[in-house]
């Protein structure tokens, strides 16, 4: 039995996969960006924000829902959204059953600016992603990534 206080170093395989995946996530990510940005103008949280939004019923969310979907601390989905109001993307208002609340709206605006950019992302995604691997490899990496958030969805020990 492996004592609490006692290191499970990685070993030669396992190090070279975890710096593998971490390499990929932040070249993937990155390279996602920029694709963003240079093709429609919008950062990949821009993006993430407005595909919330756009999957929400009428448009909307509250701002404590939409950090749990993002997977974002609420100051951060508010400096964000604050941000995306200036360039009208979306727009704030008041709960009116929660005086501290707040719903985020997607704006006509958000709407045509992630219609514009849906089809280059998914392009990119494809290409980047899914166009190197099988269907029995999308599975299984399908597979392995529900398994790795499953636990990280478990309670604490």
């Amino acid at each position: 039995m492996v004592e609490r206080n006692e290191v499970r170093w990685l070993n030669e395989d396992e190090q070279r996969m975890w710096r593998e995946w971490m390499a990929l996530d932040a070249e993937l990510l990155a390279t996602l960006n920029r694709e963003m940005q240079t093709q429609a103008g919008l950062s990949t949280p821009d993006y993430q924000v407005l595909v919330v939004l756009t999957e929400s019923e009428q448009g909307r969310s509250r701002v404590s829902d939409l950090a749990a979907a993002l997977q974002w601390e609420r100051s951060r989905v508010s400096h964000h959204v604050t941000r995306m109001e200036k360039r009208d993307l979306v727009s704030r208002r008041g709960c009116p059953d929660d005086g501290r609340g707040a719903f985020v709206r997607i704006t006509e605006t958000g709407r045509a600016a992630i219609e514009r950019a849906a089809p280059d992302h998914v392009r990119t995604v494809r290409d980047l992603v899914f166009d190197a691997l099988s269907a029995d490899e999308v599975a299984r990496l399908g597979e392995i990534f529900e398994r790795l958030r499953a636990r990280l969805s478990r309670p604490s020990a």
